[in-house]
């Protein structure tokens, strides 16, 4: 499956106030469900001794999707194409990486 046909597939599925002109409620959604990814890898550590076992490699997976699927709904939002997300990013780590500044911080390295 492409980055775009998944927008478009994710977006039947999408119930939420305003949908189409609220790009709040998905950016939430990101965050909310970045913190559960990190809630499971945390656990891991605490109660696996870091190690991530099949059971938890499962719940970490369901995680992700949810955070691609509010990732979708944001761009639909935004009216950004989920394949330009993907391609605009590679670009920007291919510059990065040829100048060396794939380490620090800083968005405009």
């Amino acid at each position: 499956m492409d980055f775009d046909t998944y927008q478009k597939l994710s977006r039947k599925t999408a119930i939420y106030p305003d949908i189409g002109n609220n790009f709040v409620y998905p950016t939430l959604g990101i965050a909310d469900e970045a913190g559960e990814v990190v809630g499971k890898i945390k656990k891991a550590i605490r109660d696996d001794g870091g190690i991530i076992t099949k059971e938890k490699r499962q719940e970490v997976l369901k995680e992700l999707g949810d955070v691609l699927w509010y990732m979708a709904q944001l761009a639909t939002e935004l009216n950004i194409s989920f394949t330009k997300v993907a391609r605009e990013n590679l670009k920007k780590l291919k510059s990065r990486a040829k100048r060396g500044k794939i380490g620090g911080s800083g968005d405009n390295r």
